[in-house]
């Protein structure tokens, strides 16, 4: 078993670091390699049912939920400690993950981390009582205000792909608005989730209960956090079918619920666009951590006269990027997850080629330690094709041409989901006009970058309901409540 400097996995109930409540672990795997790297508590039915239990009396009972003050405090020293441990973290996230190293610069440590600082500044400025002023409703002189208070209980359920981002995308906004947390990782990913908790625990004030993380590996298990009526709120990334789940389980007890989904992404290309840049640029995005990300464009739709230069930048580009350790500085293409995520994606290049498709490069699982695979450009479907329909989670790319800038848009906004893309033009005015037509939650235009921590991110149609980041992703934790005074 590899050695990291990371201490043991522990989960974090009502204030107290251990193991699961019968001691029972599960491994922990590299997926670079497949070897067990640590191993995580498997939490039981009676762990949850304590961090629940522990996180609705601190709601009910502590000052955390009222003390701004507090909570600013306390998110500084928990975004120090994050600071403070940061090679080690890093190191964590290459080897749990299987994230490029190149990464931990943007999504897989720095952003989340200066987002959690966004967000307690937020916090501390944020008017959470504001006045309407005095009107004289049915004859009654009146006072009013407007007071936003937190959601309560928060079960945060967050997937493999970017721990540390959605980890702290979720329990960030939801502390600083007055929430206490119960956080639940995937069982790829748990031991990211635990040092959070252990950084609560050594470096902070946070009082006891306040954030809870268990590490469930049964579905079963992690159930309850979606049916017990002492939680108020459900914040859950990741597939559209879990989604799906949730939102039905949460419904009898009218759980306030935020998805953040899946995402089957289009880059768009005009035709005054410079299309090998744009080929080449939507391939690189596509090989950016195996494809495992939501919001990766995987749809590159490109002007017919054009398709066959298009698909060979695509495919010259991933094959000069392959797949490479994470480890590695160079790496932009590292492992799939796990041994299951790996058969999955296999499962959808053996469905390109019944559907007519062509592998222009990849087309192949790698056979070798770990769980890898080929970086492939799918050529010759159209979008109704499974590939251009259905979010696959590994790095391909499928190529589909288009005739003219409705066409364009017709295809991009012929997909269940709606969670972001791209449009590039040799004109700014041409491609924004085209964006504006598109249905999807985030838009780049000829570049532009829009993740950061102060832009909500969240999708429309089957992506999701709700924005994480930004003001929008810190009001999702509040409630609002109008109160009236005589005047």
């Amino acid at each position: 078993m590899t050695t990291l400097a990371s201490p043991p996995a522990r989960q974090y109930v009502d204030g107290r670091l251990g193991p699961a409540g019968d001691g029972a672990t599960y491994p922990i795997l590299n997926p670079a390699t497949g070897r067990e790297i640590g191993r995580a508590p498997d939490s039981t039915a009676a762990d949850v049912d304590a961090a629940i239990a522990a996180a609705r009396r601190a709601f009910d009972e502590s000052g955390w939920a009222t003390d701004v003050d507090l909570r600013v405090r306390c998110l500084r020293q928990l975004h120090r400690a994050l600071l403070d441990c940061a090679d080690d973290l890093r190191a964590l996230t290459t080897a749990e993950v299987g994230m490029p190293s190149f990464m931990m610069g943007a999504a897989g440590f720095d952003v989340p981390v200066e987002g959690l600082r966004w967000v307690t500044d937020l916090a501390e400025s944020y008017a959470f009582e504001t006045d309407l002023g005095v009107a004289s409703p049915m004859g009654i002189p009146s006072r009013r205000t407007v007071r936003r208070e937190p959601v309560g209980v928060v079960a945060a359920i967050t997937p493999w792909n970017v721990p540390t981002q959605i980890n702290l995308a979720k329990v960030g906004p939801a502390l600083a608005a007055g929430c206490t947390v119960v956080l639940k990782p995937a069982p790829d990913t748990p031991w990211l989730a635990a040092e959070l908790g252990r950084l609560v625990a050594e470096h902070t004030d946070i009082p006891a209960g306040v954030l809870n993380v268990i590490t469930p590996r049964s579905n079963e298990v992690a159930a309850q956090l979606t049916t017990d009526p002492r939680v108020d709120m459900v914040s859950f990334t990741g597939s559209t079918a879990t989604g799906r789940a949730i939102m039905a389980a949460a419904a009898p007890t009218l759980k306030r619920v935020f998805l953040e989904l899946g995402g089957k992404s289009a880059a768009i290309a005009l035709d005054d666009a410079d299309i090998a840049a744009v080929a080449g640029a939507t391939a690189f995005t596509a090989c950016i951590h195996a494809g495992q990300g939501c919001a990766i464009t995987t749809r590159l739709v490109v002007p017919r006269d054009r398709y066959d230069e298009a698909v060979q930048v695509a495919a010259a580009t991933m094959e000069s990027i392959g797949a490479q350790d994470p480890a590695d500085p160079g790496a932009v293409c590292g492992p799939v997850i796990s041994q299951a995520q790996r058969d999955r994606v296999a499962d959808y290049l053996r469905v390109a080629v019944k559907e007519g498709g062509t592998f222009a490069t990849g087309g192949s699982v790698i056979e070798r330690d770990g769980f890898w695979v080929e970086p492939t450009v799918v050529a010759g479907l159209d979008n109704s094709s499974r590939l251009a329909q259905e979010e696959i989670f590994g790095p391909v790319l499928v190529v589909i041409p288009h005739d003219g800038d409705d066409d364009a848009v017709r295809i991009a906004n012929d997909s269940p989901y709606g969670l972001s893309g791209s449009v590039d033009s040799g004109s700014l005015e041409r491609a924004r006009s085209v964006a504006a037509r598109i249905r999807t939650g985030t838009l780049a235009v000829n570049g532009g970058v829009w993740f950061s921590p102060d832009a909500p991110f969240g999708g429309y149609k089957q992506s999701g309901l709700g924005r994480e980041m930004g003001v929008a992703g810190f009001e999702e934790y509040l409630e609002t409540k109008t109160v009236a005074f005589p005047a």
